[in-house]
């Protein structure tokens, strides 16, 4: 860890390995957008997007930049990082590498929302809406059920998993009772997809990570790695341990309803991104910026090999994040096998 003293007598602390991570793997981000701004059915090469987004270009070029690519762009990087950012402080909170999102039930949850508009054929804006209230409801239910003097890791992972098997049958009710075309777009829209998506799509989820991401990253950071030593050792240093993990839960089930408001809900990414920023920063603690960029970088080019993969045909990006997922899960497990640990 090094130290940078200011002139006002203030100290800045910081790890140069995990910063060399976040400062890599949003290079790694910036490369994987430039490719996917310039590719498709009218190509483009880096120096005609790079000038496009300086202001210049041709107005064919601005439109297809502008209009049709940058906002798909822009949604895959804060959904990535808005996911990371939640599933960290989630991993965090319970002190265990398999706590979130997608396992907890939260995601379930933004799914049912958005299942009851399709069911009674709502718009794509109340969709969003849905699936954001999905997902909040579902966190007050979870945490409601959980608290008994307090909410503590194991039981909120049970609690969690048990609520996320009820709204799995529940949504596979919903689907069954969903018009034929409105079930094929509710069943792409629970697979994860950014096709299609534009500025309205972004904006509130920037909203949110601009309120929230300093929030957790400033004012919970430190909190949050004290709780990582259990909740009688945080309470002993001064943290109020019940505020805080209430905070905290209400920020992430903001960050990941929102992002399955934007994108749907996508998989294995608030899983894997913080495992991948741990391994690499081989730093103890959260490590929530690095968790941030490797998860949008993670999400950028996920994107990018949906829709370049297969020559006419565009997966959706929560195709990619499985497969990328459940095969790190496997390397990870054989890894472990093979150090004695399993």
């Amino acid at each position: 860890m090094s130290v940078i003293r200011t002139p006002g007598g203030l100290s800045v602390r910081f790890r140069p390995r995990a910063l060399g991570v976040g400062a890599g793997a949003a290079l790694l981000a910036a490369g994987f957008g430039l490719v996917a701004l310039g590719s498709g059915d009218y190509p483009m090469g880096p120096a005609d997007v790079l000038r496009t987004l300086t202001g210049g270009g041709t107005v064919a070029e601005q439109f297809i930049v502008y209009d049709l690519r940058l906002p798909r762009l822009v949604t895959a990087l804060l959904v990535g990082a808005a996911l990371a950012l939640a599933g960290t402080v989630f991993q965090s909170l319970v002190r265990n590498p398999l706590g979130s999102p997608d396992i907890l039930g939260f995601t379930q949850g933004a799914s049912t929302g958005a299942l009851v508009v399709v069911v009674l054929g709502g718009s794509s804006l109340a969709l969003a809406g849905a699936a954001v209230a999905g997902g909040l409801g579902t966190g007050l239910l979870i945490y409601a059920l959980a608290w008994r003097r307090g909410v503590h890791g194991y039981r909120l992972i049970l609690v969690g998993i048990g609520v996320a098997a009820i709204l799995t049958g529940v949504n596979g009710y919903l689907l069954t009772r969903a018009p034929l075309m409105d079930a094929a777009r509710a069943v792409l829209w629970l697979t994860g997809s950014l096709d299609g998506r534009g500025w309205a799509n972004a904006g509130p989820l920037l909203a949110v990570l601009v309120v929230l991401a300093p929030l957790v990253l400033v004012g919970c950071a430190p909190a949050l790695r004290m709780m990582e030593l259990g909740d009688d050792a945080a309470s002993a240093l001064g943290v109020p341990v019940r505020r805080l993990r209430l905070a905290l839960l209400a920020a992430a089930v903001l960050l990941v309803s929102f992002a399955a408001a934007a994108a749907g809900p996508v998989s294995f990414v608030a899983l894997v991104a913080p495992h991948v920023a741990k391994r690499l920063t081989r730093a103890p603690g959260p490590n929530l910026v690095p968790s941030m960029t490797v998860g949008a970088a993670l999400l950028a080019g996920a994107d990018l090999l949906a829709q370049r993969a297969f020559d006419g045909h565009q997966l959706p990006v929560g195709v990619v994040t499985g497969v990328i997922g459940g095969g790190y899960l496997v390397w990870l497990l054989a890894v472990e096998r093979r150090a004695g640990r399993l």
